[in-house]
């Protein structure tokens, strides 16, 4: 029968001395006069099987000798226990049959290789230690967040990917369209007439599933929405993707308050997962990534979240009289050096607290003092904003004067209007990025690097 990688790391006590047979690709084949040793991998579990082939009994053997790294190969043979070694136990080959032959050319030698080079080979750096355990970690981390919000009763809806609207009023959208603008040239025709497009006005692909959020929301209470988000935003920082995966709860009759309480929880549930699930990996991130990264997240899911108010946070940074590269302003956002210094200074994760309305977006509640709203982001140790959210606002008077005072036309909005008008009530949520989480839980600092074909500025390649 042949056995997966990952069920033999579980049950090898149990099979000793017995034979199995075992399916994947060599890693390294260390080939010497009478004997060698491939490590196989069958991409089931972060660790490889070292099988041990012998002139003495293998038929093949010259043939075995000349396997190179990335084929795909079947071994048969007995496992045996090996206590005194690196590894518990080995596989002693009876019979290795190459199944699909790796040229010379492969790229992903066992050797170090530079995040830029795997970046151009996106299709195959999967196969090194460091994305074996990245991707395998992304995996966990997208299941226990869709796990968290399951066990407390959320309902998992769909959000539209082509949109009419823009929710977060940037303006930095791709557009969808069916239209031929090369025809449009030829003609001389300046402007588009969108009602003759595909869906007879202009349309883009969504920055935030949020807005629809609220719509269902109003309906089932708890919901959540986990997909693809797109932002058109030409930045080329380690930060920013213009294709990246966004998970945001909504929750109806819920303050700002007890948002951050869920943010919380949800934060240390997606961590203590991730330590549980995936100790191999987080060893080899640990080891190799960011050393102490073990002890920092199990700090985060033991502490108590901190809040500070946008104002007394500004003061904070004035305060430390720190060399900044941008100076932090009243009225005025944060910079990635702020919000690693605020987590330093509160010696662990905070939130940032009221905002001034300036600078959100047009829906977030506007607070009794009329200058802030009632939004919060989350800055975390070693990483700063993980997620940001807000209590939304539902006095229609309100929300239809914060509208015309951000350009945000009604038109467009009217069904998103319509739920203040139809038994609305106080409403929250957040929004977290996939990536984001991830880069935080493996250190890893860069976000090309957690996604699995990453689309960047005039970079869309696979």
């Amino acid at each position: 029968m042949n056995i997966t990688v990952k069920e033999l790391y579980s049950k090898f006590q149990t099979l000793s001395n017995q034979s199995v047979e075992i399916s994947g690709w060599v890693r390294n084949n260390r080939a010497q006069k009478e004997f060698g040793f491939i490590d196989l991998n069958d991409g089931t579990y972060f660790e490889t099987i070292q099988v041990v082939y012998e002139e003495s009994k293998l038929d093949n053997f010259k043939e075995t000798q000349k396997i190179r790294v990335g084929s795909s190969v079947k071994v048969s043979g007995k496992l045996i226990l090996t206590p005194n070694l690196k590894q518990p136990f080995e596989i002693k080959a009876d019979e290795v049959i190459l199944i699909g032959d790796s040229l010379e050319n492969y790229p992903i030698q066992p050797k170090r290789h530079s995040k830029e080079f795997l970046r151009e080979n996106a299709h195959l750096r999967m196969r090194t230690n460091l994305f074996s355990a990245v991707f395998r970690v992304r995996n966990v981390v997208s299941y226990v967040i869709h796990r968290f919000f399951q066990e407390r009763n959320f309902i998992y809806f769909h959000a539209p990917i082509v949109t009419g609207s823009d929710a977060e009023g940037a303006g930095e959208m791709f557009k969808v369209t069916t239209t031929n603008y090369e025809d449009l040239l030829k003609n001389n025709i300046k402007e588009v007439d969108w009602s003759k497009d595909f869906f007879g006005k202009a349309t883009n692909l969504t920055v935030s599933g949020q807005l629809q959020a609220e719509a269902y929301a109003l309906a089932f209470r708890n919901v959540y929405t986990f997909g693809p988000t797109f932002r058109a935003e030409n930045s080329n920082t380690q930060r920013h993707a213009s294709e990246f995966w966004m998970v945001e709860p909504e929750v109806a009759f819920c303050d700002l308050k007890q948002d951050m309480e869920i943010a919380e929880s949800m934060v240390k549930y997606v961590i203590s997962s991730v330590l549980d699930e995936c100790p191999k990996e987080m060893e080899f991130f640990d080891q190799f990534v960011e050393k102490g990264l073990k002890t920092k997240l199990e700090k985060v899911v033991s502490s108590k979240f901190q809040s500070v108010t946008h104002h007394d946070a500004i003061q904070v940074l004035l305060d430390s009289n720190q060399p900044f590269e941008n100076k932090p302003m009243f009225g005025e956002d944060l910079a990635t050096e702020h919000e690693k210094y605020l987590t330093k200074h509160f010696d662990g994760p905070v939130f940032v607290i009221d905002w001034p309305k300036e600078i959100k977006a047009f829906y977030m509640r506007l607070n009794d003092d009329q200058k802030t709203v009632a939004a919060m982001d989350l800055l975390v140790p070693g990483a700063g904003e993980l997620i940001g959210g807000s209590q939304r606002e539902e006095r229609l008077e309100v929300l239809e004067s914060r509208m015309k005072e951000m350009n945000v036309a009604k038109e467009e909005l009217w069904w998103y209007l319509d739920l203040r008008k139809y038994g609305g009530c106080p409403h929250a949520g957040f929004g977290l990025g996939l990536e984001r989480m991830v880069m935080y839980v493996t250190g890893v600092d860069n976000i090309r690097d957690v996604i699995p074909f990453p689309r960047t500025p005039k970079n869309c390649e696979f």
